[in-house]
């Protein structure tokens, strides 16, 4: 297996051409791409004609499968959930705005795997935001506002039942299959400033969707402080920008990246399955 790894020329992100999925990789092939996941934060994979039992094994090379707390999923397969969208759904488009998956599980998420199926001729890019060097670029005076920080968080404002996500919305027509419970309030605190257990960086590990407030702060201040910290880490010098494929693959970090939807697909259906990869520690 001869790769082709080609960087984004933005903040983070590759594409690797060269490989086909659909095959058993070996010990060494997958050492090779996790590196080049944790190297690059973000990669994509064209070309690969994946069965769901091949997304899953792929997903596998990166950690063992993850929990997804509050999606339905496909038929056959409880660890694959669509993420989909039809062409005449008129529901504000999902997760549009920069987080970080699952922020508020006791151990969030390795990785995310996202594979195109039916993708719409224009619209419907996924921006991911660095937060390696979101952290790394902060100012002093801001940097000093998380030393030490410990933020909450919840899944109250998404998927509790009256939550973005909850009853109204699954009343609305939602194709996506989304199920609100009131386990979204539970609290989970961690630290503003994680040390990647596989790589030694520190990022800041900031969702704007999942934080309640932070530690020994009034939710004033809370509040203030999330929409500067927000502000900063999703500069577009950060940014990559992604442009999505049939049959491409799309394997992510979230413990270095903040990533978001976009629209601009109306009038197109969109549908993408997804497996969560969990991590083994914090």
């Amino acid at each position: 297996m001869t790769l082709t790894v080609t960087p984004s020329g933005q903040a983070c992100g590759a594409r690797i051409e060269g490989i086909d999925l659909t095959q058993d990789l070996n010990a060494s092939q997958i050492e090779e791409l996790r590196q080049l996941w944790l190297e690059h934060k973000v990669i994509a994979l064209p070309n690969q004609s994946l069965a769901p039992e091949d997304l899953e094994r792929v997903a596998n090379y990166f950690g063992e499968v993850g929990e997804d707390p509050f999606f339905g999923h496909i038929d056959g397969y409880p660890n694959i959930c669509a993420i989909q969208r039809d062409a005449d759904e008129k529901t504000p488009i999902f997760a549009e705005i920069f987080h970080t998956d699952w922020s508020f599980m006791q151990i969030p998420p390795a990785g995310t795997a996202l594979f195109g199926i039916t993708i719409p001729p224009h619209g419907g890019d996924t921006l991911f935001a660095d937060q390696v060097k979101a952290y790394e670029d902060m100012p002093d005076a801001l940097r000093e506002k998380v030393k030490g920080l410990t933020a909450i968080h919840s899944a109250a404002l998404g998927y509790a039942p009256d939550g973005a996500y909850g009853d109204n919305d699954q009343a609305s027509g939602r194709s996506m299959q989304i199920k609100p419970s009131e386990k979204a309030r539970e609290t989970c605190p961690h630290p503003m400033v994680r040390t990647h257990h596989e790589t030694g960086t520190k990022a800041l590990f900031s969702s704007a969707a999942y934080i309640q407030s932070f530690q020994d702060m009034s939710l004033e201040a809370s509040q203030a402080l999330a929409m500067e910290l927000y502000a900063h880490q999703t500069q577009e010098k950060f940014q990559y920008r992604h442009k999505w494929e049939k049959d491409m693959l799309v394997i992510w970090d979230n413990r270095s990246l903040l990533h978001c939807a976009t629209g601009g697909f109306d009038g197109y259906d969109r549908l993408l399955h997804r497996v969560t990869i969990a991590d083994t520690k914090w």
